[in-house]
């Protein structure tokens, strides 16, 4: 099954097989690590959360964009990303 590219005002975005909801969230960080690997379920989300390969179109730089429910989890999404 092909994967759908959704266009947003600031991303082209690249949905994550482990995603379980088709939505993006109104609460956004954006990471320029695009191979970074990123497990949601480590991060214990409060609420639901997506995972996009994403590139930014202003400068068209290529990383990932996390999308939450709740602002909450980009806080914790911010305190517990480490690239490394």
């Amino acid at each position: 099954m092909a994967t759908l590219t959704l266009k947003t005002d600031e991303y082209t975005l690249y949905p994550s097989p482990q995603n379980q909801h088709r939505v993006v969230f109104e609460h956004q960080c954006f990471v320029p690590y695009p191979y970074a690997l990123i497990h949601l379920r480590d991060f214990d989300f409060l609420g639901p959360v997506t995972l996009f390969s994403a590139q930014r179109l202003v400068d068209k730089k290529m990383g990932q964009l996390v999308t939450c429910e709740m602002i909450e989890d980009v806080a914790r999404f911010n305190r517990q990303f480490s690239p490394d």
